[in-house]
């Protein structure tokens, strides 16, 4: 029989990518119990918005402790919709944004829904040139010069339909003008050097979330959890303690 458990984590994967990429995060945090979400055969973006809602409600009523609910990048932004609907007891944020399309004036907090929009039509076009492309752009460690593609492989498991659903929810959805609402204690971890989700977007979130705590991650770009992920279990499990 399992040992009753503090606390659940639910895991929620960028763009394009596996959840397989937490793996070794969560083989170092053996004391929380996790479960994650597969949107890579989603159909639309409403299905995505529906199987991260229907997990995190089963979760809640499912176990008397805790739910944590970790999301990277698209998993960060479908992680504070939940929060605002009081979904979560805590959220760590990696590489996360409250919106990421923005307007030209903000380009330091985002992208344009130009450039996203243009990434939709290539994807049914010429896919694999598109996540080669997206994905370089945050698997090169800016300190190294790395690419750590070959030594991460988790991604090219979506389907084109749910490629477009995660680009069509990474247009829709914001929870700007919802971060004042949500009131459980948030740990963002974020690279100084992330092109996807710019740095100024974490101090965004650092500034409008009530109950927030920003761990940055020097010379990193969007995954500044790969390769550190000794540093990261602790530095999670330590934050959860204390609140």
């Amino acid at each position: 029989m399992r040992p009753e458990l503090s606390c659940t984590i639910l895991w929620l994967t960028g763009w394009s990518m596996s959840d397989r990429i937490f793996d070794r995060l969560r083989d170092l945090l053996p004391d929380f119990h996790h479960v994650s979400v597969d949107y890579s055969t989603a159909g639309s973006s409403e299905e995505i918005l529906q199987l991260t809602e229907t997990a995190a409600i089963n979760i809640l009523s499912s176990t008397s402790g805790p739910l944590l609910i970790a999301g990277w990048s698209l998993g960060g932004l479908l992680a504070l919709r939940l929060a605002a609907q009081e979904l979560a007891d805590g959220l760590v944020l990696l590489s996360a944004t409250a919106k990421f399309t923005r307007p030209k004036e903000q380009a330091d907090l985002g992208w344009a829904d130009v450039y996203v929009r243009q990434m939709i039509t290539g994807i049914r076009k010429e896919r694999k040139a598109i996540e080669n492309k997206f994905q370089q752009s945050f698997f090169m460690d800016t300190k190294s010069g790395m690419d750590h593609r070959e030594s991460f492989p988790f991604f090219g498991n979506w389907t084109t339909f749910a490629l477009v659903a995660g680009l069509e929810v990474l247009r829709s959805v914001e929870c700007l003008s919802r971060l004042s609402e949500i009131e459980c204690p948030v740990l963002l971890v974020h690279g100084s050097e992330d092109k996807i989700c710019p740095y100024a977007a974490a101090e965004e979130l650092l500034m409008q979330l009530p109950r927030a705590k920003l761990l940055t991650i020097p010379s990193s770009g969007h995954a500044p959890f790969l390769g550190r992920e000794s540093h990261l279990a602790e530095s999670l499990r330590s934050w959860w303690n204390d609140q």
